[in-house]
């Protein structure tokens, strides 16, 4: 059984920041490409950036370049989302997903983690 768990969210102040994590088991982590999303009250969700096999290759949303930071440890089986210079419109509910490589869809989600980011 695939199970993605997040943790790290939190309540801050505009300008801190925060390390999200996701830990994944039940999986062969090292075969996925790691992608984390965000869903606000009232909007859809959104991908906010991903890391792929190799460490070296990471994507990221316009809107969280340059803050965000993705990267996975696979000996721990955990991708994490550094996130710096916090924004109050960076609140929502964070996921993280598994994809296999080739695949086009994340085929596992997590449970989600709130980080509300106030004025």
């Amino acid at each position: 059984q695939v199970q993605l768990v997040e943790s790290g969210g939190g309540l801050v102040q505009a300008g801190d920041s925060l390390r999200l994590a996701c830990a994944a088991s039940g999986l062969t982590f090292s075969s996925y490409a790691m992608g984390w999303f965000r869903q606000a009250p009232g909007k859809e969700r959104e991908f906010v950036g991903a890391i792929t096999l190799s460490t070296a290759t990471t994507y990221y949303a316009d809107s969280v370049k340059g803050r965000f930071t993705i990267s996975r440890d696979n000996a721990k089986n955990t991708v994490y989302l550094q996130m710096n210079s916090l924004k109050p419109e960076d609140t929502a509910v964070y996921y993280c997903a598994a994809r296999v490589v080739l695949a086009t869809r994340y085929a596992y989600w997590g449970q989600g983690t709130q980080v509300t980011v106030s004025s």
